[in-house]
C-alpha cells in the first residue's frame, strides 16, 4: 500500500461529512416520517455503489493489491455489522424510540462510533508497527471469538446490558422522562435537561465501539494500512443504518450467519498468525494473498445467507403444514359427528 497523503485523508473525511450533512437534511426536512423500505433500498444501493467506486478509484491509484485489500476489508466490516443490527433493534425497543426518529438515532450514533473507531484504528496501527508480536495476539483473539460465536449460536440474546459510559451518562445528566420530538436537549423550568434521544444515541455509539473489538483486529488481518482500515470501516458504517430498515425481520431468518462470521474470523485469525510466522522467517508458513481472502469472505457470506434463507423457507412450510393439520383435525371430527348413524 502506497502511503496515503494528507490530502487524500482530508478528501475522504470531508466527503463523508458532506454525505452525513445531506443525509441529515433529507431526513429532517419537513415533518418526521418513518423510513420506508423503498428509501432504505435506494440508500443501501447508493452507499454500496459509493464504496465500489471508491475501491475502483483506489485500485487505479495504488494498484490491484490495495484495491483488493479495501474490498476485503469492506466486506468483512459489513458482514460483521449485519450480526450487530439485532442488538441495535434491542436498544431501540428497550428505549422505546419512535420509528420516525430511529434513522436519526442510528445516524448520529454511528457517526459517534466512527470517530471513536478512528482513534482506535490510529492506536492499533501505531502499536502494530512497533510491536510485531501483537499479530499473534490478534490472531489468537479472532480464533477465540470465532469459537464463542459457534458456542453461543443457539443462545437467546434478548437483554441489553448498559455499558459503563451509558450508566455514567444516565447518572450525570438530568434526563426528561419522555422524548421531546427529535431534540437531544430541552429547557424545563429554566433548567437544561437532556432527552432520552441523547441517551439512546450514546447507547448506539458506544455499543458499536464494543463491536469494533473483533472487527478492527479482523481488518488488520487483511491490511496494515490505517487509511484502508479507516475508509473500509467508514463505508461499512455509513451504509449500516439503511440496512437496518431494509432487512427488518429478515435478520432473524439469517440463522446461519453466526457460523459464516465465525469461519471468516477464524480464517483471518489463522492468516494473521501465519503472516507473523512468515515475517519471522519461518520457512513453512505461507503468505495468503489478498485475492484468496476476498474470495473466502465473499463465498462464505453468500453460502451462509442462501443456506439460511432455504432453511427459513423450509421452516415456514413445516409450520404451515402443522397448522393446517391441526385446523383440519377438528373439522374432520366435526364431520364424523354430524354424519348419520347407520
Amino acid at each position: 500500500m502506497v502511503h496515503a497523503p494528507l490530502w487524500l485523508w482530508a478528501l475522504v473525511i470531508v466527503g463523508l461529512l458532506v454525505v452525513v450533512a445531506v443525509d441529515l437534511w433529507i431526513v429532517d426536512r419537513g415533518e418526521p416520517r418513518e423510513f420506508s423500505m423503498r428509501q432504505a433500498g435506494i440508500w443501501v444501493g447508493f452507499y454500496v455503489c459509493l464504496a465500489v467506486l471508491f475501491g475502483i478509484g483506489l485500485t487505479l491509484w495504488a494498484g490491484a493489491g490495495t484495491g483488493g485489500e479495501f474490498f476485503a476489508g469492506y466486506l468483512t466490516e459489513y458482514s460483521l455489522s449485519v450480526d450487530n443490527l439485532f442488538i441495535f433493534y434491542i436498544i431501540m425497543t428497550r428505549f422505546g424510540v419512535p420509528r420516525i426518529y430511529q434513522h436519526k438515532v442510528l445516524l448520529v450514533g454511528i457517526v459517534m462510533a466512527l470517530v471513536m473507531r478512528g482513534i482506535f484504528i490510529a492506536i492499533g496501527s501505531a502499536a502494530l508497527s512497533r510491536f510485531g508480536w501483537l499479530l499473534y495476539a490478534f490472531g489468537a483473539f479472532l480464533i477465540y471469538t470465532a469459537y464463542t460465536l459457534v458456542r453461543d449460536h443457539n443462545k437467546e440474546d434478548e437483554e441489553f446490558n448498559e455499558n459503563i459510559l451509558l450508566r455514567w451518562a444516565r447518572r450525570v445528566f438530568p434526563t426528561t422522562p419522555d422524548y421531546v420530538g427529535s431534540r437531544v436537549t430541552v429547557r424545563v423550568d429554566g433548567k437544561r435537561m437532556v432527552t432520552p434521544m441523547l441517551i439512546v444515541m450514546i447507547a448506539i455509539g458506544t455499543t458499536d465501539l464494543l463491536f469494533a473489538l473483533d472487527s478492527i483486529p479482523a481488518i488488520f488481518g487483511l491490511t496494515k494500512a490505517a487509511f484502508i482500515v479507516f475508509s473500509a470501516n467508514a463505508f461499512a458504517l455509513m451504509g449500516l443504518r439503511q440496512l437496518y430498515f431494509l432487512l427488518g425481520g429478515l435478520l432473524q431468518r439469517l440463522v446461519y450467519i453466526s457460523y459464516g462470521l465465525a469461519f471468516i474470523l477464524g480464517f483471518i485469525g489463522v492468516k494473521l498468525i501465519l503472516e507473523a510466522l512468515h515475517e519471522n522467517d519461518v520457512s513453512w508458513a505461507p503468505q495468503i494473498p489478498i485475492w484468496v481472502s476476498l474470495a473466502v469472505i465473499g463465498v462464505t457470506m453468500a453460502v451462509t445467507t442462501v443456506a439460511s434463507l432455504i432453511k427459513a423457507r423450509r421452516d415456514d412450510r413445516a409450520i404451515a403444514a402443522a397448522e393446517a393439520s391441526q385446523t383440519g383435525a377438528p373439522q374432520a371430527e366435526a364431520s364424523q359427528a354430524e354424519a348419520p348413524q347407520g
